[in-house]
């Protein structure tokens, strides 16, 4: 699988951002997706997964401002932010794993994209 992350760039505290995942070399149908995410100087962090069956997880940090999606028509995934605080600053990574109907924030990821960054900042 190859994935492909964008949408980063600079926003605004309160602001919202939607990153995509695009894959290609498979369909999405039967994976499990994730989004992490690297702050400066820290490690990387999971945020959201879903499963094939759709059912999703957040880190309590973003839960309620964040929400993952794959369009399975498109082959691609999102994160939809709401909210974004300066803290929300990272560089963001997709990840995707065949084994989508495990409990998705547990999976040790297959595939990796190249990672997206964006800023909260005023």
């Amino acid at each position: 699988v190859q994935l492909q992350a964008s949408g980063g760039g600079l926003v605004p505290p309160g602001d919202s951002l939607r990153l995509s995942c695009a894959a290609s070399g498979v369909s999405l149908d039967y994976y499990a997706m994730a989004w992490f995410r690297q702050a400066p100087g820290k490690g990387r962090d999971w945020v959201a997964c879903i499963t094939s069956a759709a059912t999703t997880y957040y880190a309590d940090s973003v839960k309620g401002r964040f929400t993952i999606s794959i369009d399975n028509a498109k082959n691609t995934a999102y994160l939809q932010m709401s909210n974004l605080k300066p803290e929300d600053t990272a560089v963001y990574y997709c990840a995707a794993d065949p084994r989508g109907g495990s409990y998705c924030p547990y999976i040790p990821y297959q595939s990796w994209g190249q990672g997206t960054q964006f800023t909260v900042s005023s």
